[in-house]
């Protein structure tokens, strides 16, 4: 069986645009973000790639043709021959009639609530329903499908078919929390013999989602919501636990059996001047350093708290001994170490497509009806576009007047890249298939020796163009990670989802892989999933000593991750990184 999987809308940007005014710093507040398509061929994920990777559009929400084009291109499969076409999001009929009933329901006046039926009504008819949905494929695609073919997923169940899937369909708990799906923002339960079964009692609408509240406090702060709440996150480390919080004493109300309330107004203005109050950000003070330390180490702890009350439920009402935590709120690696260490699991997995990337695997994975993974195929990030040598040296020629470039042999690839990393230098790594999901994990990725004090600053100024309070997160061998990192009840972390303490034998000897607080999100790698960059790390190990390498995105702020030759020679020549090694061309600046 092929299927098909794909997400985002054509009209999103503008409908939302429009009609709720979510445009400039509020542009990533769109259904449909992080669009991308992927696909499963006879149970096995072949395919995947983000479409701002090929648009080069960060977080798109437009219809993913080009990501469409290239997973069916790459995998010799026409249109026609698709079997399933999986879309995750499910604004069925019930659920349209349980919108419309709670705008009616609500405290709004009578003209604000015709005027918000208006709105939704246009948003429906034009983008969510499954006549929508259908006519958009076949604009963008030009190919009319079966109507029987598309099988709309629940958004909530896109996200843990993925999480589920690359865990290999084990029976386990979980949590999914994002910003939205069609009216909830956290569900809980239990997966058993591949049945999914809900834990109601656990269940959060929309009105109270805590990712979205995050969101909020993420844009008081002068930063992008649904984009730079990793920002908050590193902000956070410097302070300690706060003692006192009020967004715990006055806005969150936890109940039994997981779910809360959040008492935080939706319009702008209302929770700004809420957030005045609380934080005693009246005077302009939100752009001091010091303020938004203490506002980032108090959401942050709120995040903290929410959801382990709903870790501390669920494992009250599972005998299950593994959890997987899935949605956009599964990024924060720092609340996710700490929700599996405060708790009863003995294992939490969070997978490399956790937010919205991973929702056009999950849908697949459900629709195909077989999540779970054949026997023989391995769980892997590296599902994208790659590049042969000619293709390297097409875009070569391109800029051969601004670059220089030695070929070698493969056997030399990792030794001669290690010399480089020895010194205080920065490299772009590309190599393979580009990974999917938000975090470059060793395909498309910066690197450097964190045995360099300043290479931080280094990074974050002279390249990535980005604030100078950043983390980079280290990239290590699986088989050394437990000597350098305290990671608790893990043994791996190979997609950057969790954060540990640097053991303090290590902290002198890698101080710009150490965060403020003593602690790094570490990838773990082993040559079975990365030969290429398995073996530049044990290179770099035995020229160096040093255990791990810095390894951040291959992009600058505000641009997508490069995917191609030509999208990393554009990086390399617009920033200060030193070197290139593209494949097996060691390249150099003119």
């Amino acid at each position: 069986m092929i299927v098909l999987g794909y997400n985002g809308f054509s009209q999103g940007a503008e409908l939302f645009g429009r009609l709720y005014g979510a445009t400039g710093i509020d542009r990533n507040l769109l259904m449909g973000h992080d669009a991308a398509a992927a696909l499963m061929v006879d149970g096995e994920l072949v395919a995947a790639v983000e479409e701002e990777r090929l648009n080069r559009e960060k977080k798109t929400s437009d219809f993913p043709a080009r990501a469409i084009q290239w997973c069916l291109e790459s995998s010799g499969v026409a249109l026609e021959n698709v079997d399933v076409f999986a879309f995750p999001w499910r604004f069925e009929s019930a659920v349209a009639e349980e919108m419309i009933a709670h705008i009616c329901a609500s405290g709004m006046p009578v003209e604000g609530k015709f005027d918000h039926l208006r709105r939704i009504g246009e948003l429906y008819t034009d983008m969510l329903s499954r006549s929508a949905v259908l006519a958009d494929f076949t604009r963008r695609t030009g190919f009319a499908m079966d109507p029987e073919r598309l099988v709309l997923v629940p958004h909530h169940m896109a996200h843990l078919m993925c999480g589920w899937y690359l865990a290999g369909g084990p029976d386990a708990a979980f949590v999914v929390s994002d910003g939205r799906a069609e009216t909830l923002s956290a569900v809980m339960g239990e997966v058993r013999d591949g049945v999914v079964g809900i834990d109601e009692r656990g269940t959060v609408d929309l009105g109270n989602s805590l990712a979205l509240a995050y969101g909020k406090i993420t844009r008081y702060l002068g930063f992008v919501p649904n984009n730079d709440e990793y920002k908050v996150m590193g902000l956070a480390g410097y302070a300690p636990t706060p003692q006192e919080n009020p967004l715990l004493e006055q806005v969150v109300k936890l109940h039994e059996g997981g779910s809360y309330t959040l008492f935080i107004p939706g319009d702008r203005q209302a929770y700004y001047a809420l957030f005045d109050r609380l934080f005693g950000g009246e005077d302009g003070r939100r752009e001091e350093f010091a303020f938004r330390v203490k506002v980032a180490s108090l959401a942050q702890h709120a995040v903290e708290t929410i959801t382990a009350h709903q870790m501390k439920a669920l494992a009250a009402a599972t005998d299950l001994d593994k959890v997987i935590f899935e949605g956009g709120l599964a990024l924060n690696c720092v609340s996710n170490t700490k929700m599996l260490e405060g708790s009863p699991f003995t294992d939490m997995e969070v997978g490399f497509g956790a937010s919205d990337p991973g929702v056009a695997i999950g849908a697949a994975v459900h629709a195909g009806g077989s999540p779970v993974r054949h026997p023989e195929a391995v769980a892997t990030p590296y599902l994208g576009p790659s590049y042969d040598d000619q293709e390297i040296l097409d875009a070569l020629d391109r800029c051969a007047d601004r670059v220089a470039w030695e070929v070698l042999d493969a056997s030399e690839v990792a030794e001669r890249t290690a010399q480089l990393l020895s010194a205080p230098a920065v490299v772009g790594w590309f190599q393979g298939r580009a990974e999917y999901g938000p975090r470059a994990l060793g395909n498309r990725s910066i690197l450097a020796n964190p045995a360099f004090e300043d290479i931080k600053e280094i990074i974050n100024t002279r390249v990535k163009h980005r604030e100078p309070f950043r983390p980079f997160a280290p990239v290590i061998l699986e088989s050394q990670a437990p000597h350098v990192f305290d990671m608790g009840k893990k043994r791996r972390s190979p997609y950057m989802t969790f954060v540990f303490p640097v053991r303090d034998a290590y902290r002198s000897a890698i101080p710009g892989a150490c965060h403020v607080d003593g602690t790094a999100r570490i990838q773990t790698v082993t040559p079975g999933e990365n030969p290429e960059l398995a073996g530049l790390l044990a290179a770099f190990t035995r020229l160096t000593g040093v255990p791990c390498l810095l390894n951040t995105s291959f992009n600058v702020a505000g641009e997508p991750i490069v995917c191609s030759p030509r999208d990393a020679l554009d990086c390399f020549l617009k920033t200060e990184i030193d070197h290139l090694v593209m494949g097996r061309f060691l390249i150099g600046k003119k």
